[in-house]
Formats: C-alpha cells, structure tokens, sequence
C-alpha cells in the first residue's frame, strides 16, 4: 500500500492563506493575489519582532 503525500511548506500554506483572503476581500485577479501575499508575507517577514 502506498500513499501519495504531497510536500506543502508552512510558506507555501501562509501565501495561499493571505491569497484567499485577498481573493474574497478584493477585485484583484488571481496572479495578483498570488503576487502580493508574496510581497505581504515577505515585509512581515523582515519587520523587527519588538516592532510587530
């Protein structure tokens, strides 16, 4: 018996969070979503700790 798991980062499950989220709130396009949780994720990402 095999299984068939696919690998999915705890990145890559954070973007399609912030994605749908942007998808449901705005008119934005699908790519654009995708493009700006990226950007979103990365500038939360790089923002000091003691000023979150």
């Amino acid at each position: 018996m095999t299984t068939d798991a696919a690998f999915v980062s705890r990145y890559d499950l954070r973007v399609e969070l912030v994605r749908d989220v942007l998808k449901e709130n705005t008119e934005l396009s699908g790519p654009a979503c995708q493009a700006l949780a990226v950007q979103l994720l990365h500038t939360m990402d790089t923002v000091p700790e003691r000023m979150r």
